[in-house]
């Protein structure tokens, strides 16, 4: 079959690759320049690495991605560390990423505090069961096993810093479980950075025979007929026998007019929050104490969710000596963060960069760069399982893959490859 999929991000390439080795003709259209989606980077000139434009690694638990890999030959090039992450508590940084620190991690008060969160903790990694929790609000289900201190101490602000408070609330507790089941403390990544990742899969396919366009945004796809579908860019209409769209549900209906009725209507009740962050390059490190990733409370007064302190991951030497920071945050679309601009930005940020290292100066600073995208986040309401619509969409030959369908797992590129396995094994 002539297959179209539109969206070179990680779900798109995976399902060309599977797609080529069953024989199909597969032709991947990209809007952007380069491959990688959400998880796509950028490099200065003077870094041998590259950037990624919104924080991404892997855990040592993406048995998908880590299959791909090595399927793809490019297994030897993945690099998994154990950098220290850190919780705010009363003005000062804790370690929390191991059981030693949990226990020391004053934040859970002592005694029955800590050793409810010790046997939740214990009992979320065993189980799988997650269908069953789906039918409580993590805020409900944590307060009442976890009990509420730890609940208001460990799991609160970062429900309230992912989801704002409009939707915090509301969280089903399958997706807090799917968190915390799946993740390692030792976090993997690409040597030369993602970008370098996508690259070599590109250029993989390309041997294999899978046409890619870049610069080649979709304009419609439509019916013609009973017989095949017709996609349209600004430079050319072709026609294909199957097509799948791997957008987010809102660029899914704009492309796709036809789509209407309940699978519309389902698709119109998803909801999801978007995500800024500020990529900044200093002269010299922002941590004191090579602490990588820093949690961080919004009713501490920081002007954003988590930093990111990259080169105590990779190295600065793979920047030039330069000192690689993520500063970001998930908002409503309608934040004022998105509207502003790099430099603006940056001036709201350099007081939060002060209350981690109050020697912090502006002068340290040497770059920055700004990303935003309107869908970084889907929100799992109660029984969220019932609200994902099908790959295949109500026309023939149509199907539809996003980040909405990986519930309950969380947002990464080991899911993406799962939801790619899946839409080829329907195709």
């Amino acid at each position: 079959m002539r297959i179209a999929i539109i969206g070179a991000g990680m779900c798109g390439l995976t399902t060309a690759w599977n797609l080529q080795k069953k024989g199909h003709d597969v032709t991947i259209f990209e809007k952007e320049s380069i491959p990688g989606g959400l998880a796509s980077g950028f490099r200065e000139p003077q870094w041998e690495n590259y950037v990624e434009k919104f924080y991404h690694h892997w855990f040592k638990t993406d048995t998908a991605l880590m299959q791909l890999m090595k399927e793809l030959d490019l297994f030897p090039e993945v690099e998994f560390k154990k950098p220290t992450t850190v919780m705010f508590y009363n003005g000062k940084f804790y370690p929390f990423d191991s059981i030693p620190a949990a226990i020391l991690y004053p934040g859970l008060g002592y005694g029955i505090n800590k050793i409810r969160f010790g046997f939740i903790g214990l009992y979320l990694k065993l189980t799988k069961n997650w269908k069953s929790l789906e039918k409580f609000t993590a805020e409900s289900w944590m307060t009442k096993y976890a009990g509420a201190a730890v609940y208001h101490s460990m799991w609160e602000p970062m429900m309230v810093g992912k989801f704002g408070e409009q939707y915090a609330h509301q969280v089903n507790m399958a997706w807090l479980w799917a968190r915390i089941y799946s993740r390692t403390t030792q976090l993997g990544t690409y040597r030369g950075g993602m970008q370098s990742f996508f690259s070599a899969f590109t250029a993989k396919l390309r041997e294999r025979g899978v046409n890619i366009l870049f610069n080649s945004a979709i304009r419609s796809v439509s019916k013609n007929g009973e017989i095949d579908l017709i996609v349209e860019t600004e430079d050319q209409t072709s026609h294909f026998d199957r097509v799948i769209i791997t957008t987010s549900p809102k660029s899914f209906l704009d492309l796709v007019p036809e789509i209407t009725g309940s699978y519309r209507d389902q698709l119109q009740s998803l909801k999801s929050i978007g995500a800024v962050v500020l990529v900044v390059s200093l002269k010299r490190p922002l941590s004191p104490k090579d602490y990588y990733w820093y949690n961080l409370p919004k009713n501490a007064g920081f002007p954003f969710l988590a930093l990111v302190e990259h080169t105590n991951f990779v190295p600065s030497s793979k920047f030039h000596g330069e000192t690689i920071i993520y500063a970001g945050d998930y908002l409503e679309s309608e934040h004022e963060y998105f509207s502003l601009s790099e430099r603006d930005l940056l001036q709201r940020f350099i007081p939060g960069f002060q209350k981690i290292n109050p020697e912090f100066s502006a002068d340290w600073i040497l770059n920055c760069w700004k990303f935003s995208t309107y869908y970084a986040q889907p929100i799992p309401f109660l029984n969220h399982s019932a609200n994902i619509p099908d790959v295949k969409t109500p026309i023939r030959g149509l199907y539809f893959a996003s980040m909405s369908h990986i519930y309950p797992w969380d947002r990464g590129t080991n899911y993406s490859v799962e939801l790619a396995n899946l839409l080829s094994s329907v195709i």
